[in-house]
């Protein structure tokens, strides 16, 4: 497997981690927001979901910067 590949599934397997953590830790405060994701227009939905993966590209490239 490539070095581009294994990176791949290690960053895919992490939000899995993360997103477990959050769901065990804060149960109460992630149904809070998915009500609260629930009632938002598409629109907006669709616009903090980009404005979001524009983040995690800046954060990213960034990192890759500095490292």
């Amino acid at each position: 497997m490539s070095d581009l590949t294994s990176h791949l599934f290690t960053a895919f397997a992490l939000v899995f981690v993360i997103e477990g953590l959050l769901y065990a830790i804060f149960p109460s405060h992630i149904q809070q927001v998915m009500k609260f994701a629930s009632n938002l227009p598409k629109e907006k939905f669709r616009y903090y979901g980009a404005a979001i993966a524009a983040l995690g590209v800046m954060l990213v490239w960034i990192i890759q910067k500095i490292i």
